[in-house]
């Protein structure tokens, strides 16, 4: 596999500080550069950048999938499997709401993975996975 570069995203949240503890707080992301207008944070190896804004995060579209309505306008990473459980188990003792709740998809077959949705404080949906086998990632 290929050595992956860090992507870069930029996301609207309604409240700089209500981002901070969710990203830096609860999900451990460190801060980097900030302004009273955004803040970056490291993503497990990625750049996000949130960027103070006016109008709603939320979106309402979303996609059926496995019985589940996955919003369409989503990000997030894949952890490695043992990582992904203890931000499950992390996730629920802080009360997290879950869209999706964790659970493994394609259980026994190609693709095999594990898979939660949630929402920041700000209305961005996230969803984090993980992969039995991490070579199963784009496998058909």
């Amino acid at each position: 596999m290929a050595t992956l570069s860090p992507f870069h995203l930029a996301f609207p949240v309604s409240s700089l500080e209500r981002a901070r503890g969710f990203y830096g707080e609860l999900l451990g992301c460190p801060e980097g550069r900030s302004s009273p207008e955004w803040i970056d944070f490291d993503f497990f190896g990625h750049q996000i950048v949130a960027h103070l804004s006016p109008g709603p995060a939320q979106q309402t579209a979303t996609s059926a999938v496995d019985g589940h309505s996955v919003p369409v306008r989503h990000f997030g990473v894949v952890l490695g499997m043992d990582e992904w459980a203890a931000l499950a188990d992390k996730l629920r003792r802080a009360g997290t709401q879950f869209i999706i709740e964790p659970y493994v998809r394609f259980k026994g077959e190609v693709g095999e993975q594990a898979t939660m949705f949630f929402m920041d404080p700000c209305g961005n949906a996230i969803e984090f996975k993980a992969f039995a086998d991490r070579s199963q990632l784009f496998a058909r």
